[in-house]
């Protein structure tokens, strides 16, 4: 039998502690989304409503089909930041008029939409996501272009939005623009560079250079309708295919413009699929509070793969990662769990192979985190474990097949590479409230940099000073714990969103779904040396 069982047990004293940690985490979760929410708060969510206008979050409801889910990604990006928490964007996944689709909306409560330097990180993650997926993109379009004060972080980078509509349109994935308002300055290419164009009647506003500019530049009075109102789009210009008479009429011929498309998935959906044996809500009592003490990531998988079924792959061997198959909402894949947290040669070895039987076989990857890190010392180093490691690096660099990463512990060191962290470009990566991610634990950090001061002033014969070492630790310890945190790591967009535990399985059906867009397909060979 293939079915997972669990040994966990929800009325005990460790289910209980761990499931109390988790829940308040996600409260501190909770208040940060609703930051997020709340865009640019009550005043300017009140003064757009006056004017008639939707919010963002509204645009898209009517946008999707009714009863889809909305898969928001980088809801905390610009947290800890100067800017407000979401980045004056919502980007996300949704299903419209059966398609899914790559949504981006401007939040214009928030500087009148303007894009800062975090906005243009979350679009162009939006745009990747769009590119790999092949995923038809609707932006919703309403802002004064970049926010000036911070413009020279926006105004060179900030060219790759346009460069990327271009590049999805040649290579065939479609792009529409809704203008519900402003789209100025650089922001009129957004709409010139998508292949579909709606404006709304009296409300859009798309030129280079608005009237106070042309003015300057040139001496020429004009308005903005004459200018680059939706009118003058539709009729003169040529710029408008679509003239919508308000924002609800705007939001319905989108819906029939992606109606129209005639776009096809790669890959059929494989219809109802059985459900977990065990309650999701369990999830919230596996994780410990403390990272230090281990847990069995089986009971994770048991709680989010189709009917807890998992052929383990070498379970006997390199026991500190399980590794095997599974289908999850129907779609095959293969799953890499760190179990007992360290990588060792074994399960280096063990993970290089699975992911290359993986790639044979054209099966998505899912990585689960829990990791600190290829395992140090003498006899390590001395049984190969930098080549072993770097074998696995090598295998998750050069596997073709797309890879899911969700981070439930720990991600510390070059584990966090072998596991497909952000750099190795996994499709989606989320992260759950006990989760952290750094070079190393803040201990272990503050006490290396503790142990080469203190060779140091050895060296130079100097006293040493354990008061201030005691100081400095404390303060490195604090820095590293504060940074590892996955509300830091998300506000940078190193992951696209953290999540709660419960929902780990409809997220990841609604990425495999949006991946199956896209070809499937797996490397054949071409991994590069590995050495053995």
């Amino acid at each position: 039998m293939t079915v997972l069982a669990s040994a966990l047990d929800p009325a005990g004293a460790d289910y209980t502690a761990h499931r109390e940690a988790m829940l308040a985490k996600l409260t501190e979760l909770e208040a940060e989304h609703a930051k997020a929410l709340a865009g640019g708060g009550e005043k300017y969510v009140e003064r757009h409503r006056k004017r008639g206008k939707l919010l963002a979050r509204e645009r898209i409801e009517l946008l999707l089909d009714p009863d889809t889910p909305f898969l928001e990604l980088s809801p905390l990006a610009a947290w800890g930041s100067d800017y407000p928490v979401g980045a004056s964007v919502v980007t996300g996944i949704g299903v419209i008029s059966g398609v899914e689709c790559l949504i981006s909306a401007n939040d214009p409560t928030v500087r009148g939409g303007a894009s800062n330097p975090w906005t243009l990180k979350k679009i162009l993650r939006a745009h990747e996501i769009a590119r790999t997926n092949r995923l038809p993109v609707v932006s919703l379009v309403e802002s004064g272009g970049a926010d000036l004060p911070s413009q020279k972080e926006i105004f060179i980078p900030g060219g790759a939005i346009f460069r990327d509509l271009t590049r999805l349109s040649a290579d065939g994935i479609p792009t529409v623009a809704v203008v519900f308002g402003n789209s100025t300055a650089g922001g009129a290419y957004i709409p010139g560079m998508s292949d579909h164009v709606i404006m709304v009647k009296e409300r859009s506003k798309v030129f280079l250079g608005g009237p106070p500019l042309v003015k300057m530049a040139t001496g020429e009075e004009s308005d903005d309708e004459s200018l680059g109102g939706a009118d003058m789009h539709a009729r003169t210009s040529g710029l408008a295919d679509y003239f919508a008479t308000d924002e609800p009429d705007a939001l319905h011929q989108a819906r029939r413009v992606v109606a129209r498309l005639n776009w096809r998935k790669a890959h059929p959906d494989p219809g109802p699929a059985e459900e977990p044996k065990y309650d999701a809500d369990e999830l919230l009592g596996i994780v410990p509070g403390d990272l230090k003490v281990p847990f069995d990531p089986r009971e994770v998988i048991a709680r989010i793969v189709d009917g807890s079924d998992f052929d383990e792959f070498k379970p006997l061997y390199g026991a500190s990662l399980a590794t095997g198959w599974a289908t999850l909402h129907g779609y095959p894949v293969g799953i890499l769990a760190n179990a007992q947290g360290v990588l060792f040669s074994e399960e280096s070895q063990k993970a290089a192979q699975f992911i290359q039987l993986a790639n044979q076989r054209d099966i998505p990857l899912l990585f689960l985190h829990n990791t600190t890190g290829y395992m140090v010392g003498r006899a390590y180093e001395q049984g190969g474990i930098i080549k072993h490691g770097a074998m696995m690096i090598n295998a998750v660099s050069n596997s073709r097949v797309p890879h899911l990463s969700v981070l439930i512990g720990a991600s510390y060191g070059a584990g966090h590479y072998g596991m497909c962290g952000r750099a190795y470009d996994p499709r989606f990566l989320f992260a759950w409230p006990s989760a952290k991610s750094a070079v190393m634990g803040p201990q272990q950090l503050a006490g290396v940099l503790s142990i080469v001061a203190r060779q140091s002033a050895a060296a130079k014969g100097q006293p040493y000073d354990d008061d201030g070492d005691a100081a400095l630790r404390a303060m490195v310890e604090q820095q590293i714990e504060s940074e590892s945190l996955p509300h830091f790591l998300s506000g940078r967009l190193y992951d696209d969103g953290v999540i709660d535990p419960r929902d780990t399985r409809t997220v990841l059906g609604l990425c495999l779904s949006a991946l199956h867009t896209a070809p499937v397909e797996g490397a054949r060979g071409g991994f590069g040396v590995f050495r053995m």
